[in-house]
């Protein structure tokens, strides 16, 4: 793929929505490895053709490779990235495995995600019981407290997939009610995820970016300034 205004070769292409914590994973996986690429801000409610031609299902986030392929899962995303440039071993955890926390994260887009709908978003699930998925969300969560007990990260002394994979979404459920998650007694996962949202990574892929008009330049990701 070349680039159409300068006629070198084509950054890949990412379509993202700042809030969304599928695309928060792309972000971080992107911006730890060094991965340059265009980041396209989209509009959920109007979605561009770009997208659309890219992936069908249009949900984000989507990457449009400099070869033209298109990854458009938020984990195959991560594993592309850090496949080509890992500094932080976030494939290599201090203990456990890679599938071992790939199965953890799956738990995470399983049931746990399914229950954080259910509180964030009551009226889209009229027949479900806000208190029972809170209840079931509570505990997934007090499974993570557990592995957090005697260590900092959730497989080991240093972040690693799982935790970046994971924590975007649990930062959604704190946020439904911030007085009440404060309160619970799950000590170690409020200060993993304050460790996480305090830190410089997080804050370099929350800024806010213009949203993407098509015809036009996304803006360079990572940002200069953050590397």
């Amino acid at each position: 793929m070349i680039s159409a205004h300068t006629g070198t070769p084509a950054l890949p292409v990412l379509y993202s929505f700042r809030r969304c914590p599928y695309a928060m994973r792309a972000r971080l996986a992107l911006a730890v490895s060094g991965q340059a690429c265009e980041l396209r801000e989209v509009v959920l409610r109007n979605k561009p053709a770009a997208l659309l031609q890219a992936s069908p299902k249009g949900t984000v986030p989507v990457l449009v490779l400099s070869d033209s392929r298109v990854l458009d899962q938020s984990l195959d995303i991560m594993l592309w990235a850090l496949a080509r440039n890992d500094p932080g071993g976030w494939l290599a955890p201090s203990h456990g495995s890679l599938a071992d926390m790939l199965a953890l994260i799956e738990s995470c887009d399983g049931p746990f995600k399914q229950a954080l709908d259910r509180c964030k978003y009551p009226n889209r699930f009229p027949d479900a019981d806000p208190a029972i998925a809170r209840a079931e969300a509570m505990q997934w969560l007090y499974s993570l407290q557990a592995r957090l007990t005697d260590q900092p990260f959730l497989f080991g002394d240093h972040a690693a997939l799982a935790d970046m994979a994971i924590a975007p979404f649990v930062r959604q459920f704190a946020a439904i009610d911030t007085a009440w998650w404060q309160a619970q007694p799950w000590v170690q996962v409020q200060t993993w995820l304050d460790r996480w949202q305090e830190g410089a990574l997080f804050a370099s892929v929350m800024d806010k970016w213009p949203a993407w008009e098509e015809g036009t330049d996304g803006v360079a990701f990572p940002d200069a300034r953050h590397r």
